[in-house]
């Protein structure tokens, strides 16, 4: 369907370099994520501390604005170098956690972790625009999104089984080495980043990507309709293992099935963004995969295994569609000197609404019947599909889209990884895109 396109991408030398990495650093964090909250759990016998190790990890996003102004500041191939470096250090760090006593570091290493995470991602996204062709940017976000899927179906299990083996100071080493290995595999990106410009006052560089959000007719309603769709995706988090314990009368341990049909839909999503995005405008790609979530969920009041399953891989396909639309936007939309800080402030709006519903949704699953809940959200979810569309219904009945970086020296111009854009160029189709 758009198997070219995708192996154009992938021939390329730094493209393919540039996934490895975020393989390798994305089976280390996967393993990680699962395990510190076991790991906390077995020295404490605290529920709650065990919680908080996901807050601890997700808390970094509310500062994505402040990391992204950072990541536009300094050289973005040496940023994820050292960054990553830098957390492999202190990684190493938790081989001395070995009572509840000192706890207390396996949270300090957590919420560095969540920060360099959001920090590392915004030059990422920077680096992206200039390391495939604007008309590539499509596939490679979404084998971006297929390898980042991929490492969670496995990685927690690799984890898990590492733990249950050594221990925690064992899945923390092998998350160290992943990062130092991802670091190595960065570090040999060639990269021809555009001159920085001088930095201006901090209060206004932390504004820059939400002004920038704001004032584009393209962004704004892909941003709002990504935030509402996290909402609904953390309130559905949230009733996981009660729709499994009351609607479908199963043991817990479902759940686990059902993530990993999930997962499994997001692969596949991943794989088809790319062909897809290129015969439809983003707006209607995002609004079709909210809908399709928004149904999906809905489904979950029928008390059918079936159906469940179903319902489970069409979330996984569903969900990831108005991210990949959105960062695929915000990389075609965004001048390079403030794509970092407008990709990071992107990345927090889209995702502490979905932190804030796992908690939200914790406390009226305790009140609320879940079949109620999901039917609720399912029809929000139907309303938020159509805001990316509305907000393109706008533009072409005499509200033009902003100057885009085509005019202002943007992504799909920027000197990027050397000659990544000139190859994929030969071969880009202009008339293709959305």
């Amino acid at each position: 369907m758009g198997g070219p396109a995708a192996v154009r991408v992938l021939r390329d030398p730094a493209a393919g370099r540039y996934l490895a990495g975020v393989v390798v650093s994305g089976f280390g964090t996967s393993a990680m994520w699962l395990t510190a909250g076991i790991w906390v759990k077995s020295l404490t016998g605290s529920n709650s501390l065990a919680a908080l190790t996901v807050c601890a990890m997700w808390a970094p996003v509310l500062a994505g604005p402040a990391l992204g102004a950072l990541a536009d500041r300094m050289d973005r191939k040496k940023l994820l170098v050292r960054v990553n470096l830098a957390m492999a250090a202190l990684l190493a760090t938790l081989v001395l956690v070995d009572s509840g006593r000192a706890v207390w570091l396996v949270f300090v290493v957590l919420v560095l972790y969540g920060a360099s995470g959001v920090l590392l991602d915004a030059a990422e996204s920077a680096l992206v625009a200039g390391t495939v062709h604007a008309s590539l940017l499509a596939d490679f976000n979404g084998l971006r999104t297929t390898a980042n899927e991929g490492m969670k179906l496995v990685a927690p299990l690799a984890g898990a089984g590492l733990y249950a083996r050594f221990g925690g100071p064992a899945v923390a080493l092998l998350d160290a080495a992943t990062c130092a290995l991802a670091a190595l595999i960065f570090a040999r990106l060639r990269v021809r980043e555009a001159p920085r410009p001088p930095a201006g006052a901090w209060r206004g560089d932390l504004l820059a990507g939400l002004r920038r959000i704001r004032a584009s007719a393209v962004l704004r309603p892909l941003v709002a309709a990504g935030a509402a769709t996290m909402l609904l995706a953390g309130v559905n988090g949230a009733v996981t293992f009660a729709y499994v314990d009351d609607v479908l009368g199963r043991a817990p341990e479902y759940a686990g099935v059902l993530y990993a049909v999930q997962g499994a839909g997001s692969v596949a999503v991943g794989l088809l963004a790319g062909p897809l995005l290129r015969r439809l405008p983003e707006p209607v790609f995002a609004a079709a995969g909210t809908a399709l979530f928004a149904l999906a969920v809905g489904a979950r009041t029928v008390p059918h295994d079936g159906v469940a399953m179903a319902a489970s891989a069409l979330i996984g396909f569903g969900l990831p569609c108005v991210l990949i639309a959105t960062m695929t936007a915000v990389q075609r939309e965004t001048p390079d000197a403030e794509l970092g800080r407008t990709a990071a402030t992107a990345g927090s709006l889209l995702t502490a609404p979905n932190a804030v519903a796992l908690a939200v949704g914790a406390g009226l699953v305790a009140v609320v019947d879940v079949r109620v809940l999901t039917a609720v959200a399912g029809v929000a979810g139907l309303l938020a599909a159509a805001l990316p569309v509305a907000g393109a219904a706008r533009r072409r009945t005499g509200h033009p889209p902003e100057s885009g970086p085509a005019q202002e020296s943007g992504p799909a111009g920027a000197p990027g990884i050397a000659g990544a854009g000139a190859d994929a160029g030969a071969d880009a189709d202009p008339s293709s895109q959305p």
